[in-house]
């Protein structure tokens, strides 16, 4: 045992992104994966269990894929190991609703008592979602929400929109993550839960590679009060996923005006990146 001083940057973000189907789960955890490793996706590992759709994407770079044959605990857990042993940084695990199906599955087979037999499948899913939380990884889980469909007012008609409902996983395993995204059919994240507090207050947002990028700033950063200004004011630069929120963080944070290299790098970024459609912050 060894005691030592809280250090963020020790930290690898575990996420889930839930949604239905079409919502753009696999698009939005690749993105969010090559944001956390400075858009270097050959350190990037996919776990598929979706039949071959994380090959859809490979335009994106040339990332990894592990493909599932079977869904049981044990494979996924044999999958990460495999993707820390070849030195992957982050890992995306596409979907752990297969995992929880499998182990649903496993329960409705064994004889006898129902309520008794959960004392057999609580202990395998516990191992993979240790597994997940003891990664030596950032690690990106996407799971299946439940789909229903509701009328929606367009144009005076009325249309049906499918929405995605409760996440098809155990119940309280969002609780285990420290960011967890529900997007929407419309491609709109939100967030349920938000330990950073990165996302917990902004309106539906659209994911993008800057998502990821804010991400692994707010681990890097040290969580201790010794941090220079310096650190914080530039931290704060690179939080900033649109041109309308470094605009705002210039007019109302004087610290971060001395950082102008930092500024002009910041605002170039987000442009190229199209997270702004319009022309705000061209003082940068």
């Amino acid at each position: 045992m060894e005691l030592r001083k809280s250090e963020r940057s020790k930290a690898k973000i575990k996420m889930a992104l839930q949604g239905s189907s079409g919502s753009g789960k696999t698009m939005s955890a690749l993105l969010i994966a090559k944001g956390l490793t400075n858009g270097n996706l050959s350190k990037v590992a996919v776990i598929d269990s979706e039949n071959g759709s994380a090959d859809l994407y490979a335009h994106l770079g040339d990332y990894n894929i592990i493909t599932l044959k079977s869904f049981s605990p044990n494979d996924y857990v044999e999958a990460i190991s495999v993707c820390e042993n070849a030195g992957m940084e982050c890992i995306i695990i596409d979907s752990a609703s297969h995992c929880w199906n499998y182990l649903l599955d496993y329960h409705a087979s064994l004889p006898g008592n129902s309520f008794t037999n959960w004392q057999k499948i609580n202990p395998m899913e516990k191992k993979f979602i240790d597994k997940i939380l003891q990664c030596n990884a950032h690690v990106i889980a996407t799971m299946r929400t439940k789909q229903d469909y509701v009328l929606t007012d367009k144009n005076g008609k009325m249309v049906p929109e499918k929405v995605g409902l409760k996440a098809i996983q155990r119940d309280g395993l969002d609780f285990e993550f420290t960011i967890v995204l529900d997007i929407d059919i419309k491609h709109n994240a939100v967030a349920s839960k938000d330990r950073t507090q990165l996302f917990d207050s902004l309106p539906p947002f659209v994911i993008t590679e800057a998502t990821g990028k804010k991400v692994l700033d707010w681990c890097n950063v040290a969580s201790n009060p010794t941090s220079s200004v310096a650190d914080k004011a530039i931290v704060l630069i690179n939080s900033c996923n649109s041109i309308e929120e470094l605009t705002l963080l210039y007019q109302t944070n004087p610290e971060v005006r001395k950082y102008d290299t930092e500024l002009q790098e910041r605002a170039t970024y987000l442009r190229k990146s199209n997270t702004s459609s319009n022309g705000v912050g061209k003082q940068y």
